[in-house]
């Protein structure tokens, strides 16, 4: 009775964990990337109408910027007098108008996994659907001098590596603003900002520079893997708020120095940096309407007639490519390869990433390169995998005794394991040899599926056939077989390929572990790998293909094993028989 108690339990709990994991996830970290404005109530012109008017002080910009929206993205790029950009890895322009940074596409990546769906757009312009841009500007003794629609002159022509861009202003009692633009080959742009103080009268100037943007078309933020807010802030990366969080406080003031402060998505980033060495204030504000903003301001200077100030600040506008983000940080931006959310197994990740990469450089497939790591990961663990199976065939060849020992002190749990002890000891056995390489692959495993979620290499990625991307669920899923069925089953049901495969073969691989003494912890064992097929059937494709893999390598080295050991070979077909006798005395 108390084993089929058990066992009840048993199931309900693997049922609970089936159904509930999906719904907990969906009510906890709700998926809202793809989501676009379009698809909400609210449009740009409301979301601008909700955003409440400040007045600039000292160390603040103000709390909003235009009114006016919603803005199509192909009128508002078609604004005459934008100036250029183009550089290796990113195309776009200039607003003259607010000098903003609006229009950044991403060359290297493309929107999904269709060949011609074309490049990534990261910034757009004010109040339409995808805004994100930066704007720069200047505070004069504390209020806005150079504000959203102050219009610049430039002067340098299109803005490429080889040629910078300079945009200048004339203000009141005579001040002159300049801001001079430089791109690099990869994602960085270079803001020098001035001001020149040519008036009678001392000023208190501060050169600010912000970053906006919609929430709507943000990535999900889940629980290993932040989406939002983020910056380092006395050398430390901070990954909160999110913006849920940020829209019930209005506004976050992080602590300690700036290293620099912006916006995440799973694969994009967009960071400002501030002058090494200069004092800045920096703070995330909720601008209403799921837009928000990441502000730094420097600390004010006093200027004299004839004197001016000048503050560099640089614009990370781009891909978190591991290697690029790592180059910069090598040239002095503070903890920026972190802006990749890789957690506490980090060490294990950039060898794992970089072990990808050489691995696809040689074959041109990742998936093939996920294979190639399996094996290289399991002959690196041989050493520790033969132990494991010397333990599970000691500890096949002993049950019998085991079962004998059992069988004499069954009404004396306490001599029965002091007797069971006593034969591990006898027969040189250790029971818990076989646990040491599981341990070892839980860190494996998980830091192969955050390199899966987090590496930009591995977005859109194919494999064969139908695996089009690694880093998403196997696509092809069998309750609606295959595609055929115009329906699309929830993510708990979804069952594809690479799940079924991965339940089989941990099936056949717990076949061939020596059986539990404990018929419920046998049938837990019997139903284990199904439930697991169900679990992590919504995970990366790429996760499941290097499980499977690596459940393929563990049957055939202990199927080799096997048979140059006849007498485990004897032990486990006995064992088999025996299995076969009582299930038939069961069945009569």
């Amino acid at each position: 009775m108390n084993n089929q108690r058990n066992l009840l339990i048993a199931v309900l709990l693997s049922g609970l964990l089936l159904f509930g994991w999906d719904a907990a996830m969906r009510y906890f970290y709700p998926d809202t990337e793809g989501v676009t404005a379009a698809q909400r109530d609210d449009t740009p012109a409301e979301r601008a109408a909700e955003t409440a008017d400040g007045t600039a002080s000292v160390g603040d910009i103000g709390a909003s910027g235009r009114t006016a929206g919603p803005v199509n993205l192909e009128t508002s790029l078609r604004q005459a007098g934008r100036v250029p950009i183009r550089a290796e890895r990113i195309v776009g322009s200039v607003n003259p108008v607010g000098a903003q940074i609006d229009d950044v596409t991403l060359l290297d990546h493309r929107q999904d996994i269709e060949r011609d769906s074309g490049p990534v757009r990261l910034f757009a312009p004010e109040n339409t659907e995808l805004q994100q841009y930066a704007r720069f500007g200047f505070l004069e003794n504390g209020q806005l001098a150079t504000g959203p629609d102050a219009v610049w002159q430039p002067s340098g022509g299109q803005l490429t590596p080889e040629n910078p861009v300079t945009l200048t202003r004339s203000g009141e009692n005579g001040r002159t603003y300049r801001i001079e633009l430089s791109v690099d080959d990869d994602y960085m742009i270079t803001a020098r900002q001035t001001i020149v103080n040519r008036g009678s009268d001392a000023v208190v100037a501060q050169p600010f520079a912000f970053i906006a943007r919609t929430s709507d078309t943000a990535s999900a933020d889940i629980w290993n893997a932040h989406s939002g807010p983020i910056g380092s802030f006395a050398q430390a990366v901070e990954y909160e708020p999110d913006y849920d969080e940020l829209a019930e406080t209005g506004t976050f003031d992080p602590v300690g120095a700036t290293d620099w402060i912006g916006f995440t998505d799973i694969y994009w980033l967009s960071a400002l940096i501030p002058e090494a060495g200069a004092t800045t204030g920096s703070s995330f504000r909720d601008l209403g309407g799921n837009v928000y903003r990441a502000d730094l301001i420097y600390d004010p200077v006093t200027l004299a007639p004839g004197q001016q100030v000048t503050r560099t600040t640089r614009l990370f506008a781009g891909a978190k490519d591991s290697a690029i983000l790592d180059a910069y940080e090598d040239a002095g931006v503070t903890n920026l390869g972190l802006a990749i959310d890789w957690g506490w197994f980090r060490w294990f990740e950039k060898p794992i990433l970089w072990l990808l990469k050489f691995f696809n450089g040689l074959t041109g497939n990742f998936g093939v390169a996920i294979i190639l790591l399996t094996v290289l990961i399991r002959l690196i663990l041989f050493p520790i995998a033969q132990k494991q199976f010397a333990s599970m065939a000691a500890m096949k060849a002993i049950q019998p005794k085991m079962k004998a020992v059992q069988e004499r002190y069954k009404d004396d749990k306490q001599k029965q394991q002091q007797e069971i002890m006593a034969l591990y000891k006898k027969e040189k056995v250790n029971p818990l040899a076989g646990c040491l390489p599981i341990l070892i692959q839980i860190p494996i495993f998980f830091a192969l599926y955050k390199v899966l979620i987090l590496a930009i290499e591995m977005r859109h990625e194919p494999f064969v056939f139908w695996i089009r991307d690694l880093s998403a669920p196997d696509p092809a899923t069998i309750l609606n077989l295959f595609g055929l069925l115009p329906f699309d089953p929830p993510s708990f049901l979804a069952i594809g390929v690479l799940a079924v495969l991965l339940g089989i073969t941990m099936w056949l691989t717990f076949k061939l572990n020596p059986s539990a003494m404990d018929p419920v912890q046998q049938q837990i064992f019997n139903i284990m790998p199904w439930v697991l097929m169900f679990v992590m059937a919504p995970f990366a494709a790429g996760l499941l293909l290097y499980w499977v893999t690596n459940n393929i390598l563990t049957l055939a080295q202990q199927s080799y094993l096997y048979s140059k050991n006849p007498q485990l070979r004897a032990a486990a077909e006995k064992e088999k028989a025996e299995k076969a006798r009582v299930a038939a005395a069961n069945d009569k």
